[in-house]
């Protein structure tokens, strides 16, 4: 995959291989460790294309962040987006965010949606950037007890820009829940997640 408008220097997505699994594993168990997603689930994830994308992102040769998507028209969902803390600030969590954006285009969704802790306002601040909105809460979502705000991206009124906004760093954020609901795709278990370790990366380790 050749770099993507807005990636960072020297940074590259690139699609998720099955060879790429065990890394990411281990950046998950780092990065999650509460409720990283068992190995199994990758492959799992990776095995329905009809439905998923799965990137990376590389430097040096070397993972330094994951994002996947789940769409199921009419609706998208972020299933994960997760960028170590040692490249916080540099936007590659944005530029993953992104081509989830324009992938849920390519795909035909009319909604992208997200989940995102509550007490993580540096996340929520970099999804409204791309013009995202609140439209419900889950209570007590997260394993530590925290609620998750339920986000929402409509795809058939944002304009070209949402799709390439630069600001932070998309860490991690998550999903899978709303989409869940309305698409009756991936369970709870299934929702992304987003991390908080900078504010070019909001990356919740939780999983939204």
């Amino acid at each position: 995959m050749s770099p993507a408008e807005g990636t960072p220097p020297g940074v590259t997505l690139r699609e998720m291989g099955a060879a790429d699994i065990p890394a990411v594993h281990e950046l998950e168990c780092r990065l999650f460790p509460v409720d990283a997603w068992p190995l199994q689930m990758f492959h799992d994830e990776l095995a329905q294309t009809e439905t998923r994308r799965y990137l990376v992102a590389e430097l040096d040769g070397d993972i330094v962040g994951y994002a996947g998507l789940m769409c199921i028209e009419p609706i998208s969902d972020v299933q994960t987006i997760a960028v170590v803390p040692e490249q916080e600030g540099r936007g590659i969590g944005s530029a993953l965010l992104t081509e989830l954006i324009r992938e849920s285009r390519r795909r035909h969704a009319e909604d992208m949606l997200l989940e995102v802790r509550a007490d993580n306002p540096r996340a929520q601040q970099l999804y409204r950037r791309f013009g995202f909105e609140q439209i419900h809460v889950r209570p007590r979502y997260y394993r530590d007890g925290v609620n998750a705000l339920i986000m929402r991206l409509e795809l058939r009124t944002a304009g070209a820009g949402t799709a390439g906004a630069r600001t932070a760093d998309a860490g991690t954020a998550g999903a899978g829940t709303a989409a869940a609901d309305t698409a009756g795709a991936a369970g709870a278990d299934a929702a992304g997640k987003m991390t908080d370790q900078d504010s070019d990366q909001p990356r919740e380790a939780d999983r939204p």
